[in-house]
């Protein structure tokens, strides 16, 4: 269980202290301004309907968070002309008039009744007008929820050339009616709930009923509902507290900005999990191939498509290996470095004060902090700084004699190579495991090389995304999804989705007919 942040027995959250609400309007009123502090965005309504009984009603809601419009025409305007009416001069009893406002005054599509305090700091916390009746033990809720949003806009760090242009918002509703409107399948199901005592945030489980796996599904709610924390302000909060392994610098949930992207993902049979107040989707199970797929790769050509996933793999070993590469074979290895190019490294090396492994870390250290120096920057100056900064610091260590020439190269093209591949996190991880290769190539040449892609190697194909192995289909050997692996297969040859994330029931039907054919051939053969 994932304890409470900041909480003591005498300090506990509204939510805990539940309450049924007060028939006395006052006393309800005075309950919802002292709880919330006196908030200056808490807006209270207070209006008498006038008969032969005279009775208060009460609207409460939080100013920003409402939509203004609907409330002084579907609410309030209803309230004040259709009530006043219906019971002039007439003896108002107070259930008749709350089941009337209910079902026949307020033309708004959703209102729900509230039982408790709980309910009612919810739903006004979360945009919902309070509706009150004096000397009746119940209240409602009334769905007006409108806030300023960014709206959906292009996506700013998983760009394609082709393909949509669209991205997720910080809005929860809006970001799963973006799916919606790509999977127009009843079985697209989305289950709700809110995480975080104290921001109450909601979160939302999408998958495909039928195509998902119900184990995985299950896992998800059960993750999920195991989450007890004081606040979820973005879905990273999420993706740290639900993964499987934390002693891990790999990325085990995917995470997109883009609606084809997770679409995708659900018809494959994946499982979404959408954050209020954030553009970015989670999807799991991830596999580490997903990380070096773009969903562009099914908008262009086959041919096309593998020849870029096939450079994305080249490029990824480059940013993983080259640093070390070059610092083993010219520490240990001088033999295997042809006679011409050995003499101008020596050459360039001669000046420098620092062995291969030094000059490697600082040029990548300072390469790390340009990076992130560009990123923090202004976007007006932030990539001519980092550019600038880096030409102007390379050329002048170089002529400082405290870098050679060479290392400048491998630095710059480990570098380059790093911004191929199209997920963020995966990227930071090659970063992160560089400096670990620098060591033991620095240490024991290109027999530590090997000992660490062997420890690399064994390291991933133990870890799992929610039951599924993380190298499938490599590790396990899955033949029929190599055809969206390395590789990528006409449109017409895919099929059939990946065979790890069908249902049980699938999977035994289609081992039962493999079964079924080896024992017709081997038949066949005897007759």
């Amino acid at each position: 269980m994932f304890k409470l942040k900041n909480k003591s027995p005498d300090n506990k959250p509204i939510s805990q202290q539940d309450h049924p609400v007060y028939p006395d309007l006052q006393k309800n009123i005075h309950k919802v301004k002292h709880d919330l502090g006196e908030s200056s965005d808490l807006v209270v309504r207070t209006f008498h309907l006038a008969g032969q009984t005279q009775i208060t009603i009460g609207l409460l809601y939080i100013d920003g968070l409402i939509d203004q419009t609907a409330v002084q025409e579907f609410v309030l305007g209803s309230l004040m002309t259709k009530l006043q009416n219906t019971f002039k001069d007439k003896k108002i009893n107070k259930q008749h008039l709350y089941d009337f406002i209910k079902e026949s005054v307020l033309t708004i599509s959703s209102v729900k009744d509230l039982q408790g305090f709980n309910d009612l700091y919810a739903h006004l916390l979360s945009g919902d007008a309070i509706l009150l009746i004096d000397e009746h033990p119940n209240g409602m809720a009334a769905g007006i929820r409108a806030w300023e949003d960014r709206g959906v806009t292009e996506t700013s760090s998983q760009n394609v050339i082709r393909g949509p242009k669209e991205a997720f918002s910080e809005t929860l509703r809006t970001n799963t009616t973006l799916v919606r409107r790509r999977i127009k399948d009843p079985n697209l199901w989305i289950k709700t709930q809110q995480i975080g005592e104290r921001t109450k945030t909601d979160i939302a489980v999408m998958y495909i009923k039928g195509v998902a796996d119900e184990n995985v599904i299950k896992e998800v709610h059960r993750r999920l509902d195991n989450i007890e924390i004081d606040a979820i302000l973005e879905s990273g909060y999420i993706e740290e507290l639900i993964q499987d392994k934390t002693l891990t610098p790999f990325p085990t949930i995917f995470n997109s900005e883009r609606p084809d992207s997770i679409a995708a993902g659900l018809l494959e049979g994946r499982v979404a999990i959408f954050v209020d107040g954030t553009p970015f989707v989670l999807m799991v199970p991830a596999l580490f191939v997903q990380f070096l797929q773009s969903s562009e790769d099914y908008y262009q050509r086959a041919d096309i498509s593998t020849l870029l996933r096939i450079l994305r793999y080249i490029t990824l070993l480059m940013s993983l290996l080259v640093p070390s590469m070059y610092i083993a074979l010219t520490t240990f290895h001088q033999e295997m470095i042809p006679t011409p190019l050995l003499i101008s490294l020596a050459s360039q090396r001669e000046a420098t004060p620092f062995p291969a492994f030094i000059e490697a870390l600082i040029m990548e250290f300072t390469f790390e902090i340009l990076r992130e120096a560009g990123i923090r920057l202004p976007k007006a100056i932030g990539s001519a700084i980092s550019i600038v900064g880096a030409l102007v610091i390379g050329e002048s260590a170089v002529q400082a004699g405290l870098i050679s020439p060479a290392m400048v190269i491998v630095v710059s093209l480990t570098a380059i190579s790093s911004f191929v591949t199209p997920a963020f996190n995966m990227a930071i991880s090659i970063r992160m495991i560089r400096f670990p290769f620098m060591l033991l190539a620095a240490s024991f040449g290109l027999y530590g090389i090997i000992g660490g892609l062997i420890l690399l190697v064994m390291h991933l194909c133990s870890l799992s995304s929610f039951g599924v192995p993380y190298m499938a289909p490599f590790g396990p050997h899955v033949k029929q999804d190599q055809k969206d692996a390395i590789l990528r297969v006409p449109q017409w040859k895919m099929i059939t989705r990946p065979h790890l994330f069908k249902r049980e029931t699938e999977r035994q039907d289609q081992t039962n007919r493999h079964h079924s054919k080896m024992r017709s051939q081997r038949k066949g053969e005897r007759t």
